[in-house]
């Protein structure tokens, strides 16, 4: 067999909303005809894809690979009728019809339709999903009677045929069926169906591109990351923590700064990441990092899960002391974090407790912190 798919893309899609044709509009970081393309060029068994444009758009799209571009007509089946006369010329034995619109569709479905068009050369497939809702009809908004909905099913794309068959159904038709099975059964063709899916939707509605958006990004990937760490006082006149200059009677000791705030929070955001800690980014035993500000740390925490496709969604921070006193500097300190981090101030929690007099702590020989950050995929 020699495939080639062709992608309907000329219509103007006026109830999907805005002001570009919704195969044009972004959706989840690329054009949703961009989402359609890369499903059907993973497929090697498809030689050609011609995807049919509005006049107005041919230069959205230019050439490439197995990508060709065919001008559209005034409906849907003259541009799937000119798509098919721009693939006379070659070898094309089947064809696979799909809207630009299905930008859910995966890879796989595309593989199973082709494999059932392997078993002859006699009939078409198309993918469909039974009915599963009750059938009512209407009247005036009112319910007017049911209908069954037995051996009744949803119609989906890729439509597949054999490509003269279609071709000259195609050439036949008065261009008012409603797909391209239509057509095919109007010429004779027996039509196959398969199992779709749920996720192969037609953008139609605006509400459709949430449900899109849904789908393309796949399972939301949520992490948890802890942060420990502890520094000892030593001579000073003010401790950092979270950036904020807090006044004390002794300082914080350490090769950076010493905000055992800001390390801590550091430490849980690599962890989410698993990403090692501080010490791996930032040797200690490198000069350049001696009195190093730590919000330079987080900030890199913060690129890094950026980088990786992470938003920050929370972090909750405890610092463990009987002195000093963190009430009222915690504004500050929240206000600080959210700005390294890039939060809403909603979203950073920064309190204090003590060990009631126990510990390190309760001797009062330094401070520590424990957090815990989330975050999610975006």
């Amino acid at each position: 067999m020699s495939i080639a798919a062709i992608i309907v893309a000329a219509g103007r899609g006026v109830r999907a909303g805005g002001d570009t044709p919704k195969q044009w509009r972004m959706l989840s970081g690329k054009r949703v005809i961009d989402w359609t393309l890369d499903a059907f060029a993973q497929i090697e068994d498809i030689s050609d894809i011609i995807v049919v444009v509005h006049p107005d758009d041919a230069a959205k799209l230019p050439a490439a690979g197995k990508i060709r571009v065919v001008t559209g007509a005034e409906t849907r089946a003259g541009s799937v009728l000119n798509g098919l006369r721009a693939l006379q010329a070659g070898e094309t034995t089947h064809v696979l019809i799909h809207d630009a619109a299905r930008c859910c569709i995966a890879p796989d479905l595309i593989q199973r339709i082709i494999a059932h068009l392997a078993n002859g050369d006699d009939f078409g497939v198309a993918p469909a999903l039974p009915v599963s809702d009750a059938l009512w009809r209407g009247s005036d908004m009112k319910v007017a009677g049911a209908e069954s909905r037995d051996g009744l099913y949803r119609a989906q794309t890729p439509q597949a045929f054999p490509f003269k068959a279609i071709l000259a159904a195609h050439e036949a038709a008065d261009g008012r069926a409603a797909d391209d099975v239509e057509v095919a059964r109007a010429a004779g063709l027996e039509i196959r169906i398969v199992d779709g899916a749920e996720s192969n939707l037609k953008i139609t509605t605006p509400e459709d591109f949430a449900r899109a958006e849904h789908i393309l990004r796949g399972p939301m990937d949520i992490r948890t990351g802890t942060g420990f760490d502890v520094h000892r006082f030593g001579p000073g006149d003010h401790v950092m923590l979270c950036g904020v200059a807090v006044p004390h009677d002794r300082g914080l000791q350490g090769h950076s700064d010493a905000d055992v705030a800001l390390h801590t929070v550091t430490d849980a955001l690599y962890g989410a990441l698993a990403g090692g800690d501080i010490g791996r980014h930032f040797p200690p035993s490198d000069p350049k990092w001696k009195g190093a500000e730590s919000h330079i740390f987080l900030r890199h925490a913060v690129e890094l899960a950026q980088s990786k496709g992470f938003r920050i969604t929370n972090v909750d921070l405890t610092l463990i002391c009987e002195r000093p006193k963190i009430g009222p500097y915690a504004g500050a300190m929240i206000a600080r974090l959210a700005e390294i981090m890039e939060l809403e101030a909603d979203r950073v929690s920064v309190k204090a407790t003590t060990s009631e007099r126990l510990g390190f702590t309760g001797r009062e020989e330094g401070i520590a912190a424990q957090a815990v950050v989330t975050v999610m995929s975006l």
